[in-house]
């Protein structure tokens, strides 16, 4: 059946099985020469067909019902295109967009083909995902000049390098709230970005309500002031400048299911990130008795790292950390759970008589042994729950942070194997070791993906021609590389528009380099150019200097 209305035709998908056929505007006119797509990330391959050509008849749209959240993502697209067609002038044929599902294209589950040409327009995915990374690619090949569409004619065949493509939003630190991250995920999915972190809880605010334990957002998520940048100076961690303002903030259960649901129309899976043991304080502020030291009534006005944590020893609160995973695991449908593992101060654990006798009873060497053994007990708990662990690679006991006393730091028990280690520090060497012993690994070396650096220590170039293998590492270990993620650590970013900035255009490098990575990077700055466009259309806050 043909119909003209995307209402209409989500009434009809419930009554009928047969493939739908959505009618659009659409055209042919005059040739123009052949010229290289501007796409971002750039395709795995391409073939030039022929020269770009305007589009001046009526488009029309198949697809299966499968496929209506991509026939509802295409919609307005499409409406904006058909207001610059004179459709009394356009011709009688139509031109047919197909979208429909085989899944023997490729082995990839988000690879695509995209064949465009003067009488069809044809994408094919081998799941829905690729599907949708058709219609973003289709999206970003329609050219409007002097209010004409034109289209280049041409053959894709696409698909990811990494599967595991990440950003990370830290709210913990400031509270950006439901719409921002919306416009954020549509910004990410645009370029092909699979995966949201998404760090909700440390020691400057708790921001996702627990049902069973209220304090955590009712006293854990305020502060009374907050530690700010030394601009003048340039100082940051060392600042001794507060605002003198209360901020505040945190999601409902219900705003978390809102944003879930617009991510999983973008193909984007959500990763909360619950810290744990260290970077506590918002939660031990709420409930005093979670600490070592237990002393804290109020979340810290200052960034770092702080002197209390989860008291491992005490199985009052492991049951506390049982609670919130439930809820967690419950909320969230990806099946993996971040729960940080970083920056532990083992001062007040040495110090600590529970936690001695603890590791004494539990015939542990140290601080650190003790921790991998609470993170391995973490990980089987959340296995229980159809869901796996992922912390920063402190997770596996090494001295990263080149702490003075190693001895901290002796450690006889081994990470599970289930765990995913998100290196963020340290030697390259770790990588190695942990890829041979059999470990997967997402890679976010700060030195290369951390977007609260500054664009002249994390460059745009440095971003797009970064390389997670270590060197040495055989081949056939890459497998153990599961991709890239960056981070926006937000410290020193207190509003949405420094989120912008530091994020855009850097996060398109980084897409590119996940996806396919030409390794000209020239090509890209050019192409980058173009592509800005749609920023400013939506009025994102980007240095134009750094694609100049």
């Amino acid at each position: 059946m043909k119909v003209t209305n995307l209402h209409i035709l989500r009434k009809l998908v419930l009554f009928n099985s047969c493939m739908i056929f959505i009618i659009f505007v659409s055209c042919d006119y005059k040739a123009k020469p052949i010229e290289k797509v501007t796409l971002i990330p750039y395709p795995q391959h391409i073939e030039y067909i022929g020269a770009k050509f305007e589009i001046s008849s009526i488009i029309e749209i198949e697809l299966d019902e499968t496929l209506i959240n991509e026939g509802f993502l295409l919609n307005p697209y499409v409406q904006e295109w058909n207001k610059l067609i004179n459709a009394e002038n356009s011709d009688s044929k139509h031109i047919k967009i197909s979208i429909e599902v085989d899944n023997t294209i490729h082995e990839n589950d988000e690879a695509y083909q995209l064949s465009i040409s003067k009488s069809r327009i044809k994408i094919i995915g081998k799941t829905d995902k690729g599907c949708f990374y058709g219609i973003q690619s289709l999206i970003q090949l329609v050219d409007v000049i002097d209010n004409k569409i034109w289209l280049p004619q041409i053959d894709i065949i696409d698909y990811p390098k990494f599967k595991w493509r990440s950003y990370m939003l830290d709210e913990s630190r400031y509270f950006f709230g439901k719409d921002f991250v919306f416009k954020l995920l549509d910004e990410l999915a645009a370029l092909k970005v699979n995966k949201f972190h998404w760090h909700l809880t440390d020691d400057a605010g708790w921001r996702l309500e627990i049902k069973k334990y209220p304090l955590l957002t009712e006293i854990g998520s305020k502060r009374d002031s907050t530690k700010i940048e030394d601009k003048v100076n340039g100082i940051t961690f060392g600042t001794k400048l507060y605002d003198g303002k209360p901020h505040s903030g945190f999601y409902t259960q219900e705003d978390i299911k809102d944003v879930i649901e617009h991510a999983e129309s973008l193909k984007i899976d959500i990763i909360p990130e619950i810290e744990m043991p260290g970077h506590s304080s918002a939660a031990i502020a709420a409930y005093p008795w979670l600490g070592v030291i237990g002393e804290l009534t109020k979340v810290p006005t200052k960034f770092g790292k702080h002197k209390d944590s989860y008291n491992i020893a005490d199985p009052k609160v492991i049951s506390f950390l049982h609670d919130v995973l439930d809820e967690v695991s419950d909320l969230f449908p990806y099946e993996v759970v971040h729960i940080g593992g970083d920056e532990v101060l083992f001062g007040a654990w040495n110090k600590s008589k529970e936690i001695q006798d603890y590791l004494k009873t539990h015939h542990l060497k140290s601080p650190a042994d003790a921790q991998i053994k609470f993170t391995n007990e973490i990980s089987n708990y959340l296995e229980g729950k159809g869901k796996r662990m992922m912390g920063w690679n402190e997770i596996m006991g090494h001295n990263i942070h080149d702490f003075k006393n190693t001895e901290d730091y002796q450690v006889q028990t081994s990470l599970s194997k289930k765990s995913i280690i998100h290196f963020w520090r340290g030697d390259k060497k770790l990588i190695k070791e942990a890829a041979l012993n059999g470990h997967e690994i997402v890679y976010s070396r700060s030195g290369d993906t951390y977007l609260d650096y500054p664009y002249k220590s994390v460059s745009l170039e440095k971003m797009y021609k970064m390389n997670p293998f270590p060197e040495g590492l055989e081949p056939q270990y890459h497998k153990n590389i599961l991709g890239i993620g960056i981070q926006m650590w937000t410290e020193w970013a207190p509003i949405y528009q420094d989120v912008e900035y530091k994020t855009f255009p850097r996060v398109a490098a980084f897409a590119e380099a996940t996806w396919s990575r030409t390794g000209d990077y020239e090509d890209f700055v050019n192409r980058v150019k173009k592509y800005s466009d749609r920023w400013i259309t939506k009025e994102i806050n980007f240095p134009v200097a750094e694609i100049k």
